[in-house]
């Protein structure tokens, strides 16, 4: 089990973190315009909602649904600094570094890929 699998799984025991699936019509929409699109759309909403040190409207940037993206964020605690200080362990106030960025996008990927497989 890699540290992605391990984030996961701790993720599943939060109760709220745990109640996130993808509706038919996010999973429509993930499957008719593909994985590598869908993480094109996550890059962007990182770049420009959660990189920076002190992200505009922290804590309320990330809507709850009509994106698969959306919806991987809240269930994988990447969807505000608050959220990715505590289970992924990225401190606030700082720019996140490429690395922690593609952690980020890995974990969504991986979340939306085990939605998919659940389907």
């Amino acid at each position: 089990m890699d540290g992605i699998d391990r984030l996961l799984d701790r993720l599943s025991h939060s109760k709220f973190r745990s109640s996130f699936r993808l509706k038919s019509k996010e999973l429509d929409y993930l499957n008719q315009r593909g994985m590598d699109l869908i993480m094109d759309h996550a890059s962007g909403f990182i770049e420009s909602r959660i990189v920076s040190a002190n992200p505009p409207n922290d804590g309320k940037q990330t809507p709850y649904r009509n994106h698969p993206v959306f919806v991987a964020q809240h269930a994988t605690a990447t969807c505000c600094r608050g959220c990715i200080e505590k289970w992924h362990k990225f401190d606030k106030g700082f720019e996140l570094e490429t690395e922690e960025k593609e952690h980020i996008l890995n974990v969504i990927r991986r979340w939306l890929e085990q939605q998919i497989a659940s389907e």
